[in-house]
Formats: C-alpha cells, sequence, structure tokens
C-alpha cells in the first residue's frame, strides 16, 4: 500500500533521540515518587478499576470565555495504577497514560544559552515523559497516540483500565513519529487489531512518500483500509468534528502534519495538544523556542504560540505528550508567554 523510497536523516535523528531515552529510563510500572520540578510536590493518581464510586475533584474548563469550574470525577476505587492520571471532560472519560520518562536534555533546543538554561531548568534537571491518552467516550474507545511500544507499557495500562486492545476502535495520530506510532504494532502484529488509525494527509505524504520513515509505513501496513486521512481545519477558519466531540485543528510546524485535538464534551473542553512543545519550563514562558528536530521551527514557533492563546483565551486545559505527570494543565499569559500550572 505504500511506497518506501529512502530514510530521511531528520526521521533518523528524531527517532534515535527518542529511543535513547528508553535503555536506561524508568519504566512507570511500580510505586514511585512523582517530582515535579517546579514546586517539588509528590503527586500520585488514582484510577478506578469497577464499579464503585469515589469523587475526586479536578479542574475542568469551558470554551466561549466560561470560566473555570469544579467537576466531579468518578474515580475507581481499587489498586493505584502509576503513571495513569483521569480526567473528565463532560461525560468522556479521559486517562493520560505515561509510557517512560526519564531526564529531560535541554539541548534539544534551539538557541538556548546559559542565563536561560539556570533561570529555567533546576539544577536537579527535569523530566521528559512519553504519553498517550486514552478517551472513553460513550461507547467508545479512542487512543491518541500509541506511544512507542517500548515493553507493552501503553497496552498494559490501557488492560489495567479495563479495556481489552482489542476493543479500542479509534487510533488518533498527532503525527508520524516514531514515539507516537511505534505502538501500533509488535513484532509485526498490531496492537490494535479492530482499530481505525486517523493519520494526517500531510504526515501521511510526508513520511511515506517525501521523507520516508520505514517504520511509520510498516506500522501502517498492519491497518490496511482502516488507515483513514484527514485535514485539519485551522483555529482561524471553520472547524470540523472528526468523530463526535473529538475535533483536529493544525497545528503544523512540529511536522507538516502536526495535529492536536479538542476534546469537548458538554460544557468542557480539553486540548490534547501531542508535540506542540517537548521542553515546558522553557517553551510555555518561551513559545518562539523551538526544537532541533521541528521539520520547520519557524511554524512550529507560531504553531505553539497560536494554541496557548486559544487555550488561555478559552479557558481550556492543554495537555500534551512530553509534559511530565498528570501531563495536564491550565495556561495563563504571563508577559510574552505563559504560566502553566498542572491540574490537581
Amino acid at each position: 500500500m505504500f511506497q518506501f523510497l529512502q530514510v530521511g536523516s531528520l526521521n533518523a535523528m528524531y527517532d534515535e533521540s527518542i529511543i535513547a531515552l528508553i535503555p536506561g529510563v524508568r519504566q512507570v510500572y511500580s510505586r514511585r515518587e512523582y517530582r515535579n520540578f517546579i514546586r517539588r510536590m509528590k503527586m500520585k493518581s488514582v484510577v478506578t478499576i469497577g464499579l464503585l464510586f469515589s469523587v475526586m475533584t479536578v479542574v475542568a474548563c469551558g470554551t466561549g470565555g466560561q470560566s473555570v469550574q469544579q467537576d466531579v470525577v468518578q474515580s475507581i476505587a481499587s489498586p493505584e495504577i502509576d503513571g495513569v492520571f483521569a480526567y473528565r471532560v463532560g461525560q468522556f472519560e479521559v486517562f493520560l497514560l505515561v509510557e517512560a520518562e526519564n531526564e529531560g536534555n535541554p539541548a534539544i533546543l534551539i538557541g538556548v544559552d546559559d542565563a536561560m538554561l539556570s533561570r529555567y531548568i533546576p539544577e536537579t534537571g527535569f523530566l521528559l515523559s512519553i504519553n498517550a491518552f486514552l478517551i472513553k467516550a460513550q461507547g467508545r474507545n479512542i487512543l491518541v497516540d500509541a506511544g512507542t511500544g517500548t515493553n507493552g507499557v501503553i497496552t498494559e495500562k490501557i488492560n489495567m483500565l479495563g479495556v481489552d486492545p482489542a476493543n479500542i476502535d479509534t487510533v488518533l495520530i498527532t503525527h508520524l513519529h516514531f514515539d507516537h506510532f511505534g505502538g501500533l504494532q509488535t513484532g509485526g502484529t498490531a496492537n490494535f487489531p479492530n482499530a481505525r488509525v486517523y493519520v494526517p494527509e500531510r504526515d501521511l505524504e510526508y513520511f511515506t512518500v517525501t521523507n520516508v520513515n520505514k517504520g511509520a509505513v510498516d506500522a501502517l501496513a498492519l491497518y490496511g483500509d482502516r488507515v483513514v486521512t484527514f485535514n485539519p481545519g485551522a483555529l482561524d477558519s471553520t472547524l470540523t468534528e472528526l468523530l463526535p466531540g473529538i475535533t483536529p485543528i493544525a497545528n503544523y510546524g512540529h511536522t507538516p502534519g502536526h495535529t492536536v485535538f479538542l476534546v469537548k464534551n458538554g460544557n468542557d473542553s480539553l486540548i490534547i495538544a501531542g508535540d506542540f512543545l517537548h521542553v515546558g519550563l522553557i517553551q510555555f514562558p518561551n513559545p518562539d523556542v523551538s526544537a532541533t528536530f521541528d521539520v520547520d521551527p519557524q511554524a512550529s514557533a507560531a504553531s505553539r504560540r497560536q494554541i496557548l492563546e486559544y487555550a488561555d483565551s478559552n479557558n481550556i486545559p492543554i495537555g500534551g505528550m512530553h509534559i511530565a505527570y498528570p501531563g495536564i494543565g491550565t495556561v495563563e499569559a504571563d508577559g510574552t508567554g505563559y504560566r502553566f500550572t498542572p491540574v490537581r
């Protein structure tokens, strides 16, 4: 179905930088202290597996300038699952799934000098996560990105949340980098055999024809005609739902088709923003700083600033694939940049 032409140097550089996280990574299987380098706090998540309800308060936000409001979350009464954070968007259940985390490296950023590093990066360093999101949306099981697939962490956590990977009906891919599509397969077998896989059309063209990523070609080939392309809308134009309650928004720059997803149900919303940034400690307050492996660093900076302004002006929380647990927070304009506050 897909023609393999050549492996581009950018693909190799990005994939090697992600793979480099894996050998010494601390996989999130057992109980461990969550280190919040900004506030030096310990945080843990409690999720539910079963039908017993308890109450947990989290922050949920509406669109259209509505004020931040409190929502009641159904938490799961049973064993704690480390590296999973439960969140509610209206009637949708959203789960952050941490696949791996390791010490981050600010050297991946362009034009960052010692003064900026000393101002924003603690001496103790910071965490870089690899995340995915599971959405239980009124009978549908939707996975946003699939991680690298390392050690089956994502599929195991999906199982622990009471969902058989065979019952994932939709996988939404933000972009075709290894740490987002690698978990689609294990050893040449599709991990989500009944899912439709939605891929931005621009990324499919770029990574399977123009600047071929063989890993992406092979992973998508396993899904055959269940690979569906789409074109996200721009914030300054008409936005159209891809699935009920889920709207793709163009966020080009990191890759040609990089897409973020607006999840909306009732009065609540959440932006799942993929790789809109990689080192939040620097890129939230300095949105114009881009990463070395952005295909178009200038476009990436413009897209990042645009989605942060949108989230701020509409009081919508934002989550990302490389934001340390809990991976979701609110943003507020602060000088020429933004301040990120993790939800609790």
